[in-house]
């Protein structure tokens, strides 16, 4: 069993050839002789089903339709869900962590859950055991929800007082298969463009992903492609990945939210990476990492633009080692950062170190030690209080000092007051050293001052501060949105003299109003965003009021 196991992992025929095999034997464990259900009203509890050494039966996959109650439905409600092709049972199958016959263990089963919560096309997802059986297994319902994943459409946004248009042809789901497709094109304050993505996230039925993506756009182009195999569960054993991509765009550099010059960046990335574990101990993953990193970069000067002063062109090349460790941890709750859909929020402490050394042998043009770092530790108060605090690295440490060095911390909390209010305070900052002249640490509209123009102060360090009081509402207009709304307050300012904007100008802060619409029957973006924000201390070429309207990931 241990030899077949890993043939099915490491080669995508012979996870072609095991799936036939591994889902008839889950439909023949159900006509098992002795499988008789006993008395449900005496399900024994998960510590005692382990403690029993119960295993795993048969496995039912049940996908609910976008709309529910369908014969209650009106016709538009109906005929959305005729229209749409529902996620078929294999692609939910193909991502579970378990299979029949193997030992029955409830922390699977989570982790199963919050994978499947994961997914875009899925608006709800839960694992649970159903029956108990006098063999000693255990049969188990997984249960998705569907959302419409199909977007041809045109969308709108707006924030830091300059807009964005899309338009697109968008699926999540391709076919009910899992598999992601796009055609979209875009216009922004950067550029104009055409963008087209496919997305294969279980590559022939395995843990493999394939991404490609291409670009046209007003300033170049983008070629990217990546073919990886990350470690998908805390109990997986290896990963592994390589990547490439081909950008040319124009750089802009930023003074009190104008674009005051550009010039033009030829990027060539190239990465090629993996890892090992020894899998899940007393809760905790540990995972060694190591890889090669290439990245070329080259500049020149636009043609309306020839006097602007451009980088040196250079090349970092390095391999890397490096290790990660994540504590298993994690709490499911609703309407914290979504409105009306399980959250799952790791409270657990986790760390990411790496180190590698850039050198001329390995076609850099420097030498450098590189050092880059993640930390996360999650805290829940109690009371329905949590803590989450984050600090991230990166950086070049060349002829004793630090180059492209940025130090991030940011701290997250929140206050549950009631089932439909939270109290949410987040604090965040960032010190750099030396940055690379394409690069510039910058505040505004579009990264949390909402009462100000995007990109709008320019320093060597800032801080942000945000207070909000948010309201999650019942009601559910039209079956497809979630409502909420928000007050708020943010303050924020740089330090330090960039190079090439004028100096910060004090702290500088805004209140607002908000209306929140989280997508409860799509899986095209999570949390729609319509603010109102005023500047409390504005200059006089600033707007009194700025409009800000987008989608975002969270509240």
């Amino acid at each position: 069993m241990k030899c077949f196991t890993r043939i099915a992992v490491t080669t995508a025929a012979s996870t072609l050839l095991a799936a036939p095999l591994v889902h008839a034997a889950d439909a023949l464990v159900a006509m098992l002789p002795g499988r008789t259900a006993l008395d449900q009203s005496l399900l024994p509890s998960d510590a005692e089903l382990e403690q029993r050494g119960a295993s795993i039966g048969r496995i039912d996959i049940r996908i609910d339709d976008v709309f529910e109650d369908t014969e209650s439905l009106s016709a538009p409600y109906r005929m959305v869900n005729g229209l749409h092709v529902s996620t078929h049972s294999e692609t939910v199958r193909q991502q579970l962590l378990f299979r029949s016959g193997e030992p029955f263990h409830r922390r699977v089963l989570d982790e199963t859950a919050r994978m499947l919560r994961h997914q875009r096309y899925f608006n709800e997802a839960s694992v649970n055991v159903i029956r108990y059986n006098e063999d000693n297994t255990v049969d188990v319902e997984v249960r998705v929800h569907d959302v419409w994943t199909l977007s041809p459409g045109f969308s709108f946004g707006r924030k830091g007082g300059e807009n964005k248009t899309r338009l697109e042809f968008e699926d999540t789901n391709f076919l009910g298969l899992g598999k992601q497709i796009a055609a979209e094109r875009t216009n922004d304050v950067d550029r104009t463009a055409w963008r087209l993505t496919y997305t294969d996230p279980h590559l022939f039925g395995s843990w493999w992903t394939l991404s490609t993506a291409y670009s046209s756009m007003s300033d170049g182009a983008e070629q990217a492609i990546g073919l990886s195999r990350p470690f998908y569960a805390l109990d997986s054993r290896w990963s592994a990945n390589l990547g490439a991509s081909d950008v040319d765009s124009a750089i802009s550099r930023y003074s009190l939210g104008k674009r005051i010059e550009r010039y033009d960046m030829q990027e060539r990335q190239f990465d090629i990476g993996g890892g090992i574990s020894s899998g899940l101990h007393d809760g905790w993953t540990v995972r060694y990492l190591g890889g090669f990193r290439y990245d070329a970069r080259a500049f020149a000067t636009r043609l309306n633009e020839p006097d602007v002063a451009i980088p040196d062109d250079r090349t970092v090349a390095y391999p890397w080692v490096g290790i990660e460790v994540l504590q298993d941890s994690y709490l499911s709750t609703r309407n914290l950062d979504q409105i009306g859909r399980t959250e799952d929020l790791h409270l657990g402490r986790s760390a990411r170190l790496e180190a590698g050394f850039a050198s001329t042998a390995f076609g850099s043009t420097r030498d450098a030690f590189i050092l880059n770092g993640v930390l996360q530790a999650g805290a829940d108060l109690g009371h329905e209080r949590y803590l989450i605090n984050g600090l991230g690295w990166r950086g070049r440490l060349e002829d004793g000092s630090l180059h492209d060095a940025v130090l991030d911390a940011s701290s997250r909390l929140y206050l549950r007051q009631s089932e439909r209010r939270v109290f949410f305070a987040s604090i965040s900052g960032s010190i750099t050293s030396h940055l690379d002249p394409e690069n510039q640490l910058l505040l505004g509209g579009d990264n949390g001052l909402r009462g100000y123009p995007l990109r709008y102060q320019a320093g060597k360090t800032n801080a942000l501060l945000t207070l909000e009081e948010r309201f999650y509402s019942s009601w559910q207009p039209l079956k497809l949105f979630n409502v909420g709304a928000a007050v708020f307050y943010d303050a924020g300012r740089a330090w330090g003299q960039d190079e090439y904007a004028a100096p910060p100008a004090g702290w500088l802060q805004d209140v607002g109003i908000g209306l929140r619409l989280g997508s409860a029957r799509s899986g095209l973006g999570n949390v729609l965003h319509i603010d109102l924000a005023m500047p409390l201390n504005r200059p006089d070429n600033i707007d009194s009021l700025q409009l800000l309207i987008e989608t975002k990931k969270s509240f």
